[in-house]
């Protein structure tokens, strides 16, 4: 019996159709002029994140028409695609959904001219400046990639559109719907991002630590206002906030090793309203950067304690004393790539696009909550790699001296091609590489 089970097991595997780079090349190929459509619609057409109701019924039609089985609001505007192709493993795929509260200024004849009102209720552009609508379009042309090519593999493909990457709580929404219970269960997930730095046609990639820890915190120093002439009156809060964004500065010069990078960014102070008065509060915004879960405490802990006791030797009343507020609902947990599987993927990465074209690189302090996919009790391996997006002319340029626009600048935008093309690519290899027959 069992010679029987092997020896039918060995001519199936004889038999099974070889798939090749040239097999996907076609593949993708034919849906090139429908993906570039499909990225300027999705550029034109941008939606906050929690409001991503037509981006998110856009990539539902296009999971379906490529044969996905597939469920929609899933942890708000949450989109999951089901494929089964025989038995094997289970490998997600995740693209991000929305866009940012960003006038776009790239004078790209597809720019988005979009307003709306956020979440706070206030007037503004929107703009793909984090290249999410690249994702999108490199998620669906994978999809139908794949759907096209599933003889050469086996298992079952879960393709998710996320929303609000953006505010850091669209991933924790759709675990907390029910992703790994109501769906099946990924033994790997991966997912791409754009990079403003590195070339359209290549990829980067990282084992270990990729993007850091993100904190958002709010703080209101309080004091006692009064006339600009009499301070010896007041306890002067601007005075307070000044002394408290320089001594911020400190936590990571001073407490953390030297070797632990982090970063704590005051980017935003608002206080007083006329020349001669003393106001009776200031209000802080922060971002705070780390990689790990002990530094990310000891520079929470710290914000606390210098904001706290800066008041105090002012002299503030105790019941005068600084609100230190931190976000939790917008904390992103930092993204470590899973090494085994990065070390899977690499090779046929090089064999696809050639050894140069794949580079590793170094982790940034941006934050992606992709993390939370791996950070689940099941413990997932993850890996998120970075897309290639800007043309040569412009690599160019920036070695020459000109400098390239960041993500989330209103003047980012890739180049159409070869970006789509290698995002498809490179995302249906390493699909197919972990669903191999």
């Amino acid at each position: 019996m069992r010679s029987t089970f092997v020896l039918a097991a060995c001519l199936a595997a004889v038999s099974a159709p070889r798939l090749g780079a040239a097999d996907l090349d076609a593949a993708v190929r034919a849906e090139l002029p429908s993906l570039e459509a499909l990225y300027k619609r999705l550029h034109q057409n941008p939606e906050l994140s929690y409001q991503e109701k037509e981006t998110s019924a856009r990539i539902a039609s296009e999971l379906k028409d490529a044969g996905f089985e597939v469920t929609t609001g899933v942890g708000g505007f949450g989109v999951v695609g089901v494929m089964k192709n025989g038995p094997g493993p289970t490998v997600m795929v995740r693209t991000d959904l929305d866009a940012l509260p960003v006038i776009e200024k790239t004078g790209r004849p597809y720019a988005s001219t979009v307003r709306t009102r956020d979440s706070a209720g206030k007037d503004v552009g929107v703009m793909h400046a984090c290249g999410h609508d690249m994702h999108m379009t490199s998620f669906v042309g994978a999809a139908r990639a794949l759907a096209k090519l599933k003889d050469g593999w086996s298992g079952t493909l879960v393709m998710i559109g996320q929303p609000a990457e953006e505010r850091g709580g669209g991933a924790v929404a759709m675990l907390k719907d029910g992703l790994f219970r109501r769906f099946p269960k990924p033994d790997y997930a991966i997912a791409l991002h754009a990079s403003a730095g590195l070339e359209a046609g290549s990829i980067g990639y990282r084992q270990g630590p990729v993007l850091a820890n993100v904190d958002t915190i709010d703080i209101t120093i309080r004091g006692v206002g009064g006339h600009g002439a009499w301070p010896h009156a007041t306890k002067d809060p601007i005075v307070i906030a000044s002394q408290v964004v320089l001594a911020l500065q400190t936590i990571v010069s001073r407490e953390l090793d030297p070797l632990d990078s982090a970063v704590v960014t005051v980017g935003s102070i608002h206080g007083g309203s006329k020349h001669n008065i003393i106001s009776d509060q200031v209000d802080l915004q922060l971002t705070v950067r780390s990689y790990s879960d002990e530094s990310r405490k000891q520079i929470l802990d710290a914000i606390r304690r210098i904001t706290v006791n800066t008041a105090r030797a002012a002299g503030v009343p105790a019941d005068r004393e600084p609100v230190v507020r931190i976000d939790e609902s917008e904390f992103t947990p930092a993204t470590y790539n899973t090494a085994s599987l990065v070390d899977r993927l690499v090779p046929s990465w090089k064999n696809l696009l050639g050894g140069e074209k794949v580079v590793e690189v170094q982790p940034v302090m941006g934050g992606e909550d992709f993390s939370q996919f791996g950070r689940t009790d099941d413990k997932i391996p993850i890996c998120l790699f970075w897309l290639g997006t800007i043309d040569s002319e412009r690599i160019a340029a920036a070695k020459a001296g000109t400098p390239l626009p960041a993500l989330h600048s209103p003047e980012y935008w890739p180049a159409i091609h070869p970006s789509i093309e290698t995002g498809v690519k490179a995302t249906s290899t390493a699909v197919m590489e972990l669903l191999r027959k």
